[in-house]
């Protein structure tokens, strides 16, 4: 009697646990088919409490433009440094870049960067001293002249990340496709010996930054390249007789403390 009792027992249990499994079993096999791979993409980003996403920093419908500009000169009269003595010369280096861009959606940006570069450096005279005036070694140049022009147009592409509800301060990460050219002109001693070179390159970087509004319109940014991808094709014209050409490539992966860009954006 006591073994067809407990079989009754386990008999009832197991019918009325059964539906119970059942019912257990429909919401997950319903939420299953909205996402079977897991929460989805935006779930994710929540769970992961780097940013509001539904917080907007920049509305889409908006325009930017801004850019960045600076200016270097240098003169040089009779200048040591280190071991070359007597330096006689001058030059400067001259860089604008105009940004215009748009908002496609909340927080992205697609646009335009611009970039003019031009730089001259002109040296009359310089020596070179390693040792004694004996046995040392002396090297000396009496002329020396260079000029560069370079261009480029960007397609980018920026995606601004809030730093919670701030309004004020936000990261961003900017891609570029980069396509440019260059001019340039050597020439050097007397006689004088020219070379005229020129050349394209096209590039791929990345460049996170921080931006910052200072009035409701007006923000500074800065941003460092980080990463890049980048081809450069060169020919030369020496004298009008020799020809020659230089190919170049390049991969980076680090900071790249000569692409840090400091500029001024207005938001409309």
């Amino acid at each position: 009697m006591g073994i067809l009792r407990c079989t009754i027992l386990l008999l009832s249990l197991s019918a009325v646990c059964l539906p119970a499994y059942g019912r257990h079993d429909e919401p997950a096999a319903s939420a299953g088919t909205d996402s079977p791979a897991g929460p989805a993409v935006e779930e994710m980003r929540r769970q992961r409490g780097l940013v509001d996403i539904s917080h907007v920093f920049v509305p889409e419908g908006q325009w930017i433009f801004g850019g960045t500009a600076s200016y270097s000169a240098h003169a040089n009269d009779d200048y040591t440094f280190f071991i070359v003595e007597k330096i006689n010369s001058d030059g400067y280096t001259f860089k604008v870049s105009p940004l215009i861009g748009y908002a496609l959606r909340n927080n992205m940006v697609l646009g335009m960067r611009f970039v003019y570069g031009r730089s001259l450096l002109k040296v009359d005279s310089g020596e070179l001293n390693l040792g004694d005036e004996e046995s040392g070694t002396h090297l000396t140049a009496e002329y020396y002249y260079s000029l560069k022009h370079s261009y480029s147009a960007a397609a980018i592409w920026r995606q601004y990340i809030p730093l919670g509800r701030n309004r004020r301060i936000a990261l961003f990460n900017e891609m570029s496709l980069t396509l440019g050219g260059h001019q340039k002109k050597f020439a050097a001693d007397s006689p004088v010996r020219g070379t005229y070179e020129t050349g394209y390159s096209v590039s791929l970087g990345v460049s996170p930054g921080l931006i910052a509004f200072a009035t409701n319109t007006m923000a500074v940014e800065v941003n460092v390249g980080v990463m890049g991808l980048s081809y450069t094709h060169a020919h030369q014209d020496h004298n009008r007789v020799r020809e020659g050409d230089v190919k170049s490539s390049l991969m980076n992966f680090k900071i790249n403390l000569l692409s840090i860009g400091l500029g001024v954006s207005f938001y409309l």
